[in-house]
């Protein structure tokens, strides 16, 4: 019996399965689903493609060159949305608690259920609902908490059906890769191989005061992810959160091209806050205050994402549907909603390189000198106004 039981629910191979479920001739092909140009991305990729080397965030040039013959998609961002939000409804109606962390992923608390039925029980009689009713694969794997079911999908997909009893969460981590933990990257690897330590049992050891001078705040959660310590609860799952933010001008305005830079700064604002709660979102609202005071709003529905040129664009084509009174504007707003946890992915399929890590760096420069410490070109404070 579990003191505490946590199902990690993770659709398999999440892109590759819906464009196979489309398309039922693409089965157990190699699939790169992505940006198809020379800069582009892999935003995700079939277990066929993966038998070649194949990883998702690789440069789409690099994966031809591994799997020349794979089958190369755009992908269909609103269609994998709207298979997520399937799955989601069906957890709605069965789970007593659950959270969506991502597109493709969810957490289910199960505690308290083994007095009446038993936790893996439901768990894989639940798995084969929904393989059922949505046509996808997907894995899971049941432990006392959240990291150590996540790990435990992990290392088993696809189609894993893993569960860690409890007590025995460490020696089931110990022998693996300091990698299977998912607050460890590339760097993070690096530099703990570095130091000797390339598996989750050698982690375990190292005194946390070294982990602590080595990687600061990080060093903790390395330590509690080693020893497989995880407190954190299963968020439940709500789309009525919402974040947003607001700016009134000293001076009323009719310069458009300043007012959407002015709005390309607010959206970008609220993504980095989103990327910095974990959280992505599926609306986007913008508001224009004319200086008569008259308020109108906005908003559409978006593919689950925290990136600022997606959320910038949008935002831009729903302020030119909007302001068309040519008035002179006192305030702009930003808001998202229908918020979810969740890491952003490389789902953006016209994402190349170069803007991820730009991306990436402009965060590590807000993380540490303040959040208006950077922006892009144009979203950087321009001349002032006269009287702002």
């Amino acid at each position: 019996m579990f003191d505490r039981a946590i199902l990690h629910l993770d659709l398999d191979a999440f892109f590759a399965s819906v464009e196979c479920l489309k398309n039922s001739a693409l089965q157990n092909k190699p699939l790169l689903i992505g940006g198809s140009s020379d800069r582009g991305v892999v935003s995700s990729c079939s277990y066929a493609a993966r038998k070649f080397g194949v990883r998702a965030a690789m440069p789409m040039k690099m994966a031809l060159r591994l799997c020349p013959d794979a089958i190369v998609l755009k992908g269909d961002m609103d269609e994998y949305t709207r298979q997520s939000q399937l799955i989601t409804d069906i957890i709605k109606e069965e789970a007593p608690l659950f959270e969506k962390a991502s597109i493709d992923e969810f957490y289910i608390d199960l505690t308290g259920m083994d007095r009446y039925f038993g936790s893996w029980q439901w768990s894989m009689a639940f798995k084969q609902k929904l393989i059922k009713e949505s046509g996808l694969p997907l894995s899971i794997a049941l432990s006392i908490n959240k990291l150590v079911s996540k790990v435990g999908v992990g290392v088993k997909k696809p189609n894993a059906e893993a569960v860690i009893a409890s007590g025995t969460e460490k020696d089931f981590m110990a022998p693996l890769s300091v990698r299977c933990i998912p607050s460890v990257g590339k760097e993070t690897q690096k530099k703990l191989s570095f130091m000797g330590i390339r598996t989750v049992h050698t982690l375990a050891q190292v005194p946390l005061p070294l982990l602590h001078r080595e990687f600061g705040k990080q060093g903790q959660t390395l330590w509690r992810s080693a020893n497989a310590i995880d407190d954190s609860p299963v968020v439940p799952y709500s789309e009525k959160k919402s974040i947003s933010t607001e700016r009134t001008f000293q001076l009323d305005t009719i310069d458009v091209r300043w007012l959407k830079d002015k709005l390309s700064a607010l959206v970008t604002q609220l993504a980095f806050e989103l990327r910095q709660s974990h959280r992505l979102t599926s609306c986007l609202t913008i508001k224009i205050r004319y200086t008569d005071f008259n308020t109108y709003t906005k908003q559409s529905r978006v593919s689950y994402t925290a990136h600022d040129k997606t959320l910038i664009r949008r935002a831009h084509e729903l302020f030119d549907q909007l302001y068309q009174r040519r008035q002179l504007v006192r305030l702009i707003g930003v808001k998202f909603s229908g918020l979810v946890s969740g890491h952003y992915q490389v789902d953006l399929f016209e994402d190349t390189i170069n803007e991820i890590n730009l991306m990436q760096a402009m965060d590590k420069i807000r993380n540490r000198f303040g959040k208006n410490a950077v922006g892009q070109a144009t979203t950087l404070p321009l001349i002032k106004k006269k009287g702002e």
